[in-house]
């Protein structure tokens, strides 16, 4: 079995709770929400670069870098104040950043946020139950363009596929559910049911050029300790492009289907996972403060099997959040990282080996 080690702790860590870390698509900079800021580290160096404050009265549940603008970086912060901040960077040395705009609509606690791969569209979701869609429609501008209230409790998370405007939400009401818009208007398309508690998060599996079967499914996490794999049922892409021709409406227009369950190996909440772009690893990690990664064989029997381990990752606290990134570590090399943030205010660099 492979061996999580350590690399870093990025410097210096926060005092409060941190939430949510993302590392900029393109950039060597890793964003993090504690208490009312968020941070900005530097990826090669490992420490802080900026702390972004007076947006929110309340605490940053999460945050999502704009894709597609190198030169002046746009990031967008969901809060427990129930608002989604918008803001923009002044100058290219991250130091300097500006609230650009503030979104306003949910009626709770927004829990997660998420931009399309164009990057005009935003997507949230709030503990009020809803899940927002907002389209850029100038600077500084945006308006709604779609507010979608089918699930029937918190939904905990929103992630965009990485090519396609199909948006996957993640709920409290035990069920993931799949959006596209069809014809001027937003509606649910697939169902996933099968958790038998709250659905954490989503996350979906990155596009590779190599292999085109890779990027069509999805990975979900919950509180009953189990990560599934979805993909979308054989047929349905020729299906789904008759019914798009024919304008049927349907609330099941796409079929998708369990294909697989991770090894179990946490006894606590599963909170997040992670899958890799590079290797195409999945980790996870929870309440239990484990780091786990998985690797698929696809010629195996049972083609997903835990590849390494990590006990308590940050003492005894919970993790919240995981994700992979790119780092320069200690011998100068920039290597893939898995980068943990936890209720200690520690947000974590490790390496697989």
């Amino acid at each position: 079995m492979a061996t999580i080690q350590s690399v870093a702790s990025l410097n210096p860590p926060a005092s409060s709770r941190a939430w949510y870390s993302t590392p900029h698509p393109n950039l060597p900079i890793l964003a993090t929400a504690t208490g009312t800021s968020l941070r900005i580290y530097s990826l090669n160096s490992l420490t802080l670069l900026s702390t972004i404050t007076g947006g929110h009265k309340r605490s940053i549940r999460s945050c999502a870098w704009k894709p597609g603008n190198n030169q002046n970086a746009t990031i967008a912060t969901g809060s427990f104040d129930a608002s989604v901040g918008i803001w923009s960077q002044e100058d290219d040395d991250n130091e300097e950043w500006r609230f650009a705009i503030v979104l306003d609509g949910h009626e709770s606690e927004v829990k997660s946020v998420a931009w399309s791969a164009g990057g005009n569209l935003l997507a949230t979701c709030s503990r009020d139950k809803s899940v927002w869609i907002w389209e850029e429609v100038g600077e500084d501008d945006y308006e709604t363009v779609a507010v979608l209230q089918e699930h029937e409790g918190d939904v905990k998370c929103v992630k965009w596929h990485p090519e396609e405007e199909l948006l996957a939400s993640a709920s409290y009401d035990d069920d993931i559910r799949l959006w596209r818009e069809e014809i001027d208007d937003w509606g649910c398309v697939a169902v996933l049911r099968g958790h038998q508690s709250t659905v954490w998060a989503v996350e979906w599996e990155p596009i590779s050029g190599k292999d085109e079967t890779v990027g069509s499914r999805l990975a979900s996490c919950s509180d009953d300790v189990t990560i599934r794999i979805w993909k979308k049922s054989p047929g349905q892409e020729e299906r789904q492009a008759q019914s798009r021709l024919s304008i049927i409406k349907s609330s099941n227009a796409e079929e998708w289907v369990e294909e697989a369950q991770l090894p179990k190996t946490h006894v606590r909440t599963i909170y997040s996972v992670a899958w890799s772009k590079d290797t195409h690893r999945i980790v996870s990690v929870g309440g239990d403060g484990k780091i786990v990664v998985y690797g698929e064989d696809r010629e195996a029997p049972e083609r997903w099997r835990v590849i390494a381990v990590q006990e308590c990752g940050h003492q005894e606290f919970e993790i919240n959040h995981v994700a992979w990134a790119k780092a320069k570590i200690s011998d100068g090399t920039v290597q893939e990282v898995i980068v943990t943030t936890g209720d200690d205010g520690d947000v974590k660099i490790w390496t697989v080996s």
